[in-house]
């Protein structure tokens, strides 16, 4: 019985369920690091440069920054399929849940890894990239729970699960920073 309830969950994991959650940490990733290139980009316009020593460096920074953010955010569109969340019974709320952990604890520890801390903008990468997985770790489980319950009955959440879920990862990103 136990076997069956296994198989029956590991074949729920399908490419879909992982390019959709790899699209969402993706889209936030991506947005979180555009608004720091804006935040760099207005530090070159004032005199209290306080992560760069000049503003020529902020402006390379917010560039270098800039271009990555996009090339996060094209990623999912380029190269995933269109991603849908389906959330429609507790094995697609199980799985969704243990994806998004999963993803988010490893891209949290190679993150954490491979990111130098020698100078004050690498810093701020690894506060961006830990505020958007604790938010993968903490909040996004809890709202796709939510999500689950009141899904069927409201239709709006239902066909708008994804951009809803987002958004949610998008501003409670902003409070783990």
């Amino acid at each position: 019985m136990n076997i069956v309830k296994t198989n029956n969950i590991i074949s729920k994991i399908s490419n879909n369920i992982i390019s959709s959650v790899v699209s969402l940490y993706m889209y936030t990733l991506g947005s979180l690091l555009m608004g720091f290139s804006i935040y760099l980009m207005l530090q070159t316009t004032n005199d209290e440069n306080t992560l760069t020593t000049w503003s020529g460096q902020a402006m390379f920074w917010s560039l270098i920054i800039f271009f990555m953010a996009l090339f996060i955010l094209f990623f999912p569109i380029e190269f995933l399929n269109y991603p849908v969340l389906k959330n429609s019974n507790f094995s697609d709320l199980v799985v969704n849940i243990f994806i998004v952990i999963f993803f988010s604890a490893f891209l949290l520890i190679s993150t954490q890894l491979f990111i130098p801390s020698d100078n004050s903008i690498f810093i701020e990468l690894k506060a961006i990239t830990r505020a958007v997985s604790f938010s993968g770790f903490i909040t996004i489980p809890i709202v796709l729970f939510i999500l689950q319950n009141f899904g069927s009955k409201l239709a709006l959440v239902k066909n708008y699960s994804f951009s809803v879920v987002l958004l949610i990862w998008i501003l409670s990103s902003q409070l783990f920073i």
